[in-house]
């Protein structure tokens, strides 16, 4: 036994050790324990609890029977930390105090609930530092624990250590990316010494030690349990382990009075475990106040807190024992008693969830409870709860018709919380249900589509928007342009036929020209390849929209990335902004990252790679912290890019293997056009040609051949194509990036096609009048990367013209940039080509890539204090806590050489910041 109390735990106390040890020194951390029932997951709890010292201490647990009630387990483990609620930015105030019920409803996006949670813990750890524990965490609400997750996933310098016990095989709790420690039996000697404060027969002892496998739980309440039948052996049987130990508690229970027994089970019913709602509800079924004492004697319930109005089941198998093994007869009447207490508007979502359980057939008003329920836990960002709460009042729902509209409610609410399995299953069976209401089919064909988009079925998803459009072309053509302009989205994914195809239905839908959509399909219709007028220009189509109303976000979104497509970067780039800006303000993290990826796009194509290495970094930290995995491989493979340029061979396949991977079947992955660009542009600049060429060449075939990367890689494609001496493998890439320039016209365009001629033209003279145009063109786009790149094949073509004077001024021009940007392969070979020319040797410029060495999240954290944010708002921007903004201010002084922000302020601009 160690020091602590625990036997055979040392590795897991020393853990536990280095977690509290870290948030006293400010650092924090977070930490799974995994375990099967009874393995010692709450005794480590209480050990990090007495080893926490001087620390604060905020502890809680999830009800197997609060599941669907949003935020019941949040607000439990926090309660004692509200009175911090006043220092948090509003919006996270008003948001979490909507989720606590103590404020009006928002509708807020989930995600700044999380930020709240993390700006909570963060105020409440002080100067002493915070510990965290969660029991049972397999049991949370989904609110509760997706709220948690998130703020322990961004977690870094608050001070604070979270410590989530969660069982194995029951439950849902989803920890990707948190560290996890999993519990496994006791050792024999340190089993053998929990088992020493029972007298046993050494056949008994023998036996028990080899059922126990080593759970403490078993090792402790076995012993007794067979002390209570006489001290005979255990019955013949292969019964598992969390079984004999619920039987060995039921049969102490069942030794129990009656009105004990009634008593303990409207406690096990009733989740709260408040006295005065159980009391009440026992009173009802013969039971009093004075038949808990027998409970409390055997140790099946100790008080729930200091003043005595709450109880507790020692552990969660007593209470499993006695709901699950109580009669039918009995649960229903201590649901019905319970319903019956709860009757005040304060307890309505309880009493829903109790008449629920009291039901035994359909029960419309029960099904109204739960759908009034469900809509209240929307308004707190409760989706999960809702879809849990829809889904039971369909089951409860006589009329087939209201059956069908609270599955397809359900299946919406599910789509929202991120259960894509649960939505599309919800959407198949109300879509089986529903003949006749072709405006509830559309919206399931929508959630159908929405749940395969996301789990990688395009094709699938596609067909079901297509499907959901004609139901309702001619009844509501708003909602069919809705599904149509997302289906646009989904063709882009299978090939220029299918996308031309969207496109052709989205042009002839009869939509009011007063409509906020209504110029949005001309505009994409340009994305047609067979098109040849010129789009016009983004800002136009935005103010034809915003004169006719509101569009929804995700068809802005839509445009965004379609403007980009049409060579409209920095409109694109703009309207990502605008969007960004807003999801910040909201706290909409799960959608930030769409936005960022378009932002990130137009940044390296504009050679702002700083910028972009910032905005992907950031953004890929949320896609994963928000479990998006499309957007974690878009990412990757961006991240891909930036590595690519820069040489770093290693992490750009890293990076590119994570945007390949996940591919459905018959299909690309979401990141395959970056990634198949991004090892191109590695080889290219490493000097290896061929297999530059070849992956280019893949670009330019079905699927991808019209995706953004197809597009803006057809001049490296070029250039790989003209080193490898085949030429005439760029001819037809070329031909159709030339026919794209010349439909979008802008300038920039029209500067690679001259540079690709330039290319082409080899030793011709017309290639030095290309070159000559399109450094000209470059210039006056501003677009520096672009213009050194040229500035390059340039310098190389007049060195082999034996006009090497000449070529030392373009030359010169390439490599400023290259080592700017820290474009290591190109620097060299620039400076390789100076050489040649008989220019003195030039070692390689100062490193590149990041301002002074700051890491993207630094050089993000600057830039927003030079604005003069102060670092809560930079914290409520970047979903941070403003610890750890302060903390990342702390390590990117030095590297700046300032002391304050006013000295910030000063240096931003001239240190590239």
């Amino acid at each position: 036994m160690t020091a602590g109390g625990l036997h055979g735990r040392e590795p897991e106390e020393e853990a536990i050790a280095e977690l509290l040890a870290g948030a006293r020194a400010g650092a924090s951390s977070s930490l799974v324990l995994r375990g099967e029932p009874g393995i010692g997951k709450t005794a480590l709890l209480d050990h990090a609890a007495a080893a926490a010292g001087g620390m604060r201490l905020l502890r809680g647990t999830g009800i197997e029977f609060e599941a669907e009630l949003p935020f019941s387990g949040l607000q439990l483990l926090v309660r004692p930390a509200l009175g911090s609620l006043a220092a948090l930015p509003g919006p996270q105030r008003e948001a979490l105090e909507a989720a606590f019920g103590l404020g009006p409803a928002a509708g807020a996006e989930p995600m700044l609930v999380g930020l709240a949670v993390l700006s909570l813990l963060a105020e409440h750890a002080g100067e002493t530092g915070l510990l965290c524990l969660v029991d049972d965490a397999q049991w949370l609400d989904g609110a509760s624990r997706d709220a948690l997750v998130f703020a322990a996933r961004r977690l870094h310098a608050e001070g604070v250590a979270m410590i989530f016990a969660a069982r194995d095989g029951e439950g849902s709790f989803p920890s990707s990316g948190l560290p996890e420690l999993r519990l496994s039996g006791l050792a024999p000697a340190a089993a053998a010494a929990l088992l020493d404060r029972h007298p046993l027969a050494p056949a008994v002892r023998h036996r028990l030690l080899a059922e126990a496998g080593g759970n403490p739980l078993a090792l402790l309440e076995l012993p007794v349990a067979l002390a209570a039948e006489g001290g005979g052996a255990f019955p013949p049987g292969a019964l598992p382990l969390t079984g004999r130990l619920q039987l060995a508690f039921h049969g102490r229970i069942s030794r129990m009075p009656e009105s004990c027994q009634s008593l303990l089970l409207v406690a096990a019913a009733e989740e709260t475990g408040e006295l005065a709602v159980i009391l009440p509800a026992a009173a009802a079924l013969g039971a009093a106040v004075e038949d808990l004492s027998c409970a409390e004697r055997a140790g099946l319930v100790l008080r729930g807190d200091a003043d005595g109005t709450t109880i507790r089941f020692r552990h969660p198998l007593i209470r499993a024992a006695v709901y699950q093994r109580a009669p039918l007869g009995q649960r229903l009447a201590v649901h019905r008693a319970l319903a019956a207490v709860l009757g005040s508007p304060g307890h309505a979502d309880r009493r829903a969830w109790h008449l629920a359980a009291a039901a035994t057939g359909t029960d419309e008003q029960a099904a109204a409870a739960l759908e009034r329920t469900a809509a209240r836990a929307l308004g707190r960002s409760g989706h999960e709860a809702a879809a849990a709460a829809y889904e039971r009042a369909a089951r409860l729902s006589a009329d087939p018709a209201a059956k069908a509209r609270r599955e397809a409610l359900a299946a919406e609410a599910a789509l929202e919380a991120g259960d894509l399995g649960r939505a599309r299953a919800l959407g198949d069976r109300a879509a089986r249900r529903l003949d006749g209401a072709p405006a509830v089919n559309a919206r399931i064909s929508h959630v159908r589509a929405l749940a395969d988009f996301w789990q990688g079925s395009y094709s699938t998803a596609h067909r079901s928007l297509l499907d959901g459009a004609e139901l309702v072309r001619d009844t509501d053509p708003g909602r069919a342009a809705v599904l149509l302009i997302q289906a646009v989205h989904t063709s882009w994914y299978l090939g220029e036929r299918q996308l031309a195809a969207t496109l052709d239905r989205l042009a002839g839908l009869p939509l009011d020209d007063a409509d906020p959509l209504a110029p949005v399909g001309p505009y994409l219709a340009h994305l047609d390849r067979g098109r040849r007028e010129r789009p016009p220009p983004l800002g136009d189509v935005l103010a034809a929209v915003r004169r006719r109303g509101r569009a929804p976000d995700q068809a802005l979104t839509i445009l965004c990335g379609a403007a980009l497509a049409l060579g409209q970067d920095a409109d694109a780039y703009e309207l990502a902004t605008v969007l960004a800006a807003g999801h910040r303000a909201r706290g909409g993290a799960g959608r930030l990252p769409t936005v960022l990826f378009f932002m990130a796009e137009g940044e390296i194509f504009t050679g702002r790679h700083l910028d972009a290495l910032a905005t992907a970094t950031e953004a890929l930290g949320l896609a994963r912290d928000t479990g998006q995995r499309q957007w974690v491989s878009q990412f990757g493979s961006v991240l891909a890019h930036l590595d690519a340029a820069r040489g770093e061979e290693e992490a750009c396949r890293r990076n590119a293997e994570e945007g390949l991977a996940g591919a459905a079947p018959g299909t690309v992955s979401p990141g395959a056009p970056w990634a198949h660009w991004s090892l191109g542009l590695l080889d290219l600049g490493l000097g290896r040609a061929e297999a530059a060429l070849t992956r280019f060449e893949r670009l330019t075939r079905e699927p991808m051949r019209h995706h953004i990367c197809a597009t803006r890689s057809t001049p490296d494609l070029v250039e790989s194509a003209v080193r490898v001496g085949a030429p005439e493998r760029a001819a037809e890439p070329l031909a159709r990036f030339e026919r794209w320039a010349g439909s979008v016209r802008q300038p920039w365009a029209d500067a690679l096609v001259l540079r690709c001629r330039g290319l082409l033209a080899a030793a011709d003279d017309r290639a030095e009048a290309c070159y000559t145009a399109a450094l000209e063109l470059h210039d006056r786009e501003g677009r520096p990367l672009e213009y050194a790149r040229t500035a390059l094949l340039y310098g190389e073509w007049l060195r082999r013209a034996r006009r090497k004077a000449e070529a030392r001024g373009p030359l010169d021009d390439a490599l400023e940039v290259f080592d700017r940007l820290g474009m290591r392969p190109w620097a060299e070979r620039a400076r390789g080509e100076l050489t040649a020319t008989g220019a003195p040797a030039r070692g390689p410029g100062p490193a590149g890539g990041t301002a002074a060495g700051l890491t993207p999240q630094e050089l993000q954290i600057t830039r927003l204090a030079a604005q003069g944010l102060s670092n809560r708002d930079i914290a409520a921007q970047l979903f941070l806590s403003h610890r750890t903004v302060g903390y990342h201010l702390y390590k990117a002084y030095p590297k700046l050489g300032v002391a304050s922000r006013s000295e910030l302020r000063e240096v931003a601009d001239r240190l590239g910041v």
